[in-house]
């Protein structure tokens, strides 16, 4: 037999912390539907808005969700190579998409 006893209050304070989140991901997303519709002349803030949105949503979700909150040092250091690695390469992304980067120019 398990000898695991959980009280209601302690699980209706890992529900109302679901809720909780589970609402931030909702607001979240009617946050980007409202940011798309938003006129930025900018194609790398229009992204840099939309990068920023999605990072808060998936913290939530890696954070609450996959109980990565409570985890020890080593996987937040992993989650935060793996960050600045995503943030390099969306960097190099919207860099390569300037009209006057080194892909667009012509070389005879």
């Amino acid at each position: 037999m398990s000898d695991h006893s959980h009280s209601p209050a302690e699980f209706k304070k890992h529900i109302n912390r679901y809720i909780f989140v589970f609402v931030a991901l909702i607001v979240g997303t009617v946050i980007t539907v409202a940011a798309s519709w938003l006129h930025i002349d900018s194609v790398a803030l229009t992204v840099a808005i939309a990068l920023f949105i999605a990072c808060v949503k998936g913290f939530l979700v890696a954070g609450y969700f996959m109980h990565l909150i409570s985890e020890k040092k080593m996987i937040y250091g992993i989650l935060a190579a793996t960050g600045f690695f995503f943030a390099a390469l969306m960097y190099l992304t919207v860099w390569s998409m300037q009209h006057d980067s080194l892909i667009h120019q012509v070389t005879p």
